[in-house]
């Protein structure tokens, strides 16, 4: 990470419910730099709403916290609330099922795995906690995709390399967009060797009180567990445990859109 990037964002350190409010020369001190240094760091940051100057006369400028930190927060809040929602009924789904369970978000242009519960098998899969992933690879992220505005997934999807790294092929770009409408229209993803070669995914979408996608439930396992019927099984019970996530989240809606299976 940049090193004035870094030195900017250790000056919120200094703010605490003790002190809401500091000067220029109380944040310089502080810091141990020069104050046309600080100056410079406060003001990058007050341009992006870290920060708002609340006072500033010909002698001293004081600054607080900016909305920009409260919008941030309340995003690592709901993060926190639906994981802990949710990881009761993970648990109970991988005791069930015994494959992996994912709990995934949609994060700007990127898809970020926020729990995870690991079945009795041994089986190493490429994510963890904490994980980020484009939003084109795998059940979980691709469903989130397919549940954005058309616009958004265009400007996404054209930033995006694009590329598998399973098969180290190029995805193309039409066949992905008839693939995210497919996945809308019948409600869960389906998705095939596509993070970690001989694995399977499917995921089915958690709505919160406002009736919107806010996560994927998504499990994964080998290949050779998703055929058959072991596999209608894997949907149903999948697709049983995001409904009840979703009504613990506030989700009231008269249809789950759930309907449909392949």
């Amino acid at each position: 990470m940049n090193q004035s990037v870094i030195k900017a964002l250790k000056l919120l350190n200094y703010f605490s419910a003790d002190t809401p409010e500091l000067t220029l020369k109380d944040i310089a001190t502080r810091a141990g730099i020069p104050k046309p240094t600080a100056y410079r760091l406060l003001s990058a940051l007050e341009s992006g709403h870290f920060l708002y100057k609340i006072k500033e006369n010909e002698h001293d400028s004081k600054y607080r916290l900016g909305l920009k930190l409260l919008e941030l927060g309340q995003i690592v809040s709901d993060q926190l609330e639906i994981r802990k929602i949710a990881l009761p009924d993970m648990q109970k789904l991988a005791a069930d099922i015994d494959e992996v369970i994912h709990l995934v978000i949609a994060n700007q242009d990127e898809a970020t795995y926020i729990e995870k519960v690991d079945s009795s098998r041994a089986l190493r899969l490429n994510t963890r906690v904490g994980k980020s992933s484009p939003l084109y690879l795998g059940s979980g992220p691709k469903l989130l995709l397919a549940n954005m505005p058309h616009e958004q997934q265009d400007t996404i999807l054209e930033d995006a390399a694009l590329h598998h790294p399973v098969n180290r092929g190029r995805i193309d770009q039409k066949a992905l967009l008839q693939e995210l409408q497919t996945i809308h229209e019948e409600g869960y993803a389906y998705s095939i060797g596509e993070q970690d070669a001989d694995t399977t995914g499917i995921s089915y979408p958690i709505y919160d009180y406002s009736n919107q996608v806010v996560a994927a439930l998504a499990v994964s396992g080998l290949s050779s567990h998703f055929e058959g019927d072991n596999l209608q099984e894997l949907k149903m019970n999948t697709k049983q445990t995001a409904e009840t996530i979703s009504r613990k989240l506030g989700y009231r809606g008269p249809d789950f859109k759930f309907e449909r299976m392949i």
